[in-house]
């Protein structure tokens, strides 16, 4: 009896711990690679208009963000995609809530090659082809005679996900794929490789270059533009998240998370090379499943 009242009171103070979070004025977010560039913009200018707050930003893939969020090691989960029905699950059985969702950005999954590629266009079942390892050769999609060489991201990345589930429609990635720990690795070796074609956010592109995408095979291929993306014609487009503890979700982190959504902290979304959300999605949370 007594092993199981201390585990009750070790269980009730890590949640307490937990949910004071939000009035230390010490903000965390952990989670997607993808949004790691601009979840640092926009802490380091937040920082410098409220000093007060200080904010902690580290990555390591969407789903070690969720982890995170499950266990409450985090008070802010990035994600390049929406959170799943397992890691709502797990939540409510963690902290009995499920996590509020946040959109906070739009960005085009862009599709790179390096800069010498002859190929100026792909279709949606070309790349399924290409990444599922059907397509070996870039001369089977009008370029030179050479061995596709494939780069992906590691399973723990929301953008690993997003592309399995929309591009592949759920298959496996072709076995000799070289999976890389972040999108910035990602892009270095495309940039590298002349044979290579790798997948990532917009805002990584610098050194690659991206091509444009058609939803069939010989249709028109729409570049990944902001126009394009916001009006949702590019295929390969999506949101991006912030999710957080609803217990968590005042004073301090609901303050930067208001202004995260605000004229100023959209401005930073394009500055650093994604898409600022429309007016309709700047204001409040939903809750994740709906």
């Amino acid at each position: 009896m007594k092993n199981i009242i201390t585990k009750f009171a070790t269980f009730a103070l890590a949640g307490y711990v937990a949910a004071q979070s939000a009035f230390a004025g010490n903000i965390t977010m952990k989670g997607s690679d993808t949004l790691v560039i601009l979840a640092q913009k926009w802490a380091e200018v937040y920082m410098q208009k409220n000093p007060e707050t200080k904010i902690q930003v580290t990555g390591g893939g969407s789903g070690t963000g969720f982890a995170a969020l499950q266990n409450q090691q985090t008070d802010l989960a990035n994600a390049s995609r929406s959170i799943k029905p397992t890691e709502i699950a797990a939540c409510l059985k963690a902290f009995g809530a499920r996590p509020a969702e946040h959109k906070v950005a739009l960005d085009g999954l862009s599709v790179y090659v390096h800069e010498e590629n002859s190929v100026k266009q792909l279709s949606l079942d070309q790349l399924k082809g290409i990444f599922t390892g059907k397509i070996r050769n870039w001369k089977e999609v009008g370029g030179a005679d050479l061995p596709i060489t494939v780069y992906s991201r590691e399973n723990s990345s929301g953008t690993y996900e997003f592309f399995k589930e929309h591009v592949l429609k759920g298959l496996d990635f072709v076995a000799s794929a070289q999976a890389m720990a972040g999108t910035a690795a990602l892009l270095q070796g495309v940039a590298n490789d002349p044979k290579a074609i790798g997948y990532g956010g917009a805002a990584y592109g610098k050194g690659a270059k991206a091509l444009p995408i058609s939803k069939e095979t010989g249709g028109d291929a729409i570049e990944p533009s902001e126009e394009n993306i916001v009006a949702h014609k590019y295929p390969i487009w999506r949101y991006l998240y912030i999710y957080v503890n609803p217990a968590l979700e005042k004073d301090d982190v609901k303050k930067y998370l208001t202004w995260i959504r605000s004229n100023d902290g959209q401005a930073l979304v394009k500055d650093v090379g994604y898409f600022p959300l429309p007016q309709n999605l700047r204001s409040g949370g939903v809750a994740a499943n709906k």
